[in-house]
């Protein structure tokens, strides 16, 4: 059997891909990707999607990982234009869009393929979380499972605003939750399609929220495996403090609220939305003396008016579909006030 013919069989074997993101990380591809070889080459494909780099990327691949498949897109099109046009192209059941600076463990893939198949309402799921740093961290950017609150604002088990928990086993039961992280989401192929993906226009951050929300719209679930763990460095495309990432953040969040609630509870959202990101924008201004920060967010807010038309409310849309939305898993809280006022800062605190 040639080569060729080989690979082709052990794609119809192997219906898990797990695609990696990628744009001038030749350096994190080459730490990282090693262990994605060895702890997920049996069950799965194992793809890089470029998006334009410019970097030694491409070459690097091909010399030192040829078992790895590659995807070529003509720019950088951003994490979510960038999943896809990449998922476009490649056929599985189940996909894996995982982070390039993400260390996984042996046999990761199996609790998360176990959990779907047997429970066929879940759309997506993710492992725990820890930090590529301190592996006895949880780490930022998912932590044990994403939630939000009553504002839209967004937490995690194991992690609230900038608290990080250190993993004690507190929260090894899988769980439903609001939300999965974009870092290391395995969902099935099905449920992104029909979905439409990740939101393009949010370039990125939230548009992994955003999706796990609109599949909630449509009745499906999202959950936490934490059998199943990985490791995440984090930070690498925008730290935290960047003014880009708060613009982001605060314009693709508002963005979020107007597309995945009823029109009546987003208008009582949103007016309480107007007091918070002032609150915060003045707070950054005058206490932290960030003028940067300061105009972030005063600039999100503008964009988010002047566009928030282009998006249809897809939570009306689907309700006149026939679609019952699964409930948030989130207890039905103010996150700010708890944080701030109430001085609880881990999720165990929080009101269940």
């Amino acid at each position: 059997m040639t080569q060729q013919a080989t690979i082709a069989t052990d794609h119809l074997l192997k219906d898990i891909a797990v695609v990696i993101l990628n744009w001038n990380g030749s350096s994190m591809l080459a730490e990282y990707l090693p262990s994605v070889v060895e702890h997920s080459a049996a069950a799965a494909r194992i793809i890089v999607a470029d998006n334009g780099s410019t970097d030694d990327s491409l070459a690097m691949l091909r010399e030192h990982f040829p078992m790895v498949e590659l995807i070529e897109l003509d720019r950088n099109y951003g994490f979510a234009e960038g999943y896809n046009r990449a998922l476009a192209q490649v056929e599985a059941a189940y996909y894996v869009l995982l982070n390039s600076d993400v260390e996984v463990t042996p046999h990761w893939l199996q609790p998360l393929r176990e959990y779907m198949d047997a429970h066929p309402d879940t759309a997506a799921c993710q492992p725990k979380l820890l930090s590529a740093i301190n592996h006895s961290m949880f780490e930022y950017a998912g932590a044990a499972g994403g939630m939000l609150d009553r504002y839209g604002y967004a937490y995690c088990r194991g992690r609230v605003f900038d608290v990080v928990e250190s993993d004690k086993g507190q929260y090894e039961q899988p769980i439903s939750v609001d939300w999965a992280t974009g870092a290391c989401l395995f969902i099935r192929a099905s449920d992104y399609r029909v979905s439409g993906g990740l939101d393009a226009r949010f370039f990125a951050h939230f548009e992994e929220i955003d999706l796990c929300w609109r599949l909630r719209l449509r009745g499906r679930t999202i959950a936490c495996v934490p059998q199943s763990t990985v490791y995440h460095l984090g930070g690498g495309t925008l730290p935290q403090g960047n003014p880009q990432k708060t613009y982001l953040n605060f314009r693709n969040n508002l963005t979020m609220l107007h597309k995945c609630l009823l029109p009546a509870q987003c208008r009582r959202v949103m007016r309480m939305r107007w007091l918070l990101d002032n609150v915060a924008a003045w707070k950054a201004l005058i206490l932290d003396r960030n003028i940067k920060e300061f105009k972030a967010i005063r600039k999100a807010r503008k964009d988010f008016k002047q566009w928030r038309e282009d998006f249809p409310n897809e939570a009306l849309l689907l309700a006149e579909q026939g679609f019952t939305p699964t409930p948030s898993s989130a207890p039905d809280i103010v996150v700010l006030w708890q944080y701030y006022f109430r001085h609880k800062r881990l999720f165990s605190q929080f009101p269940q």
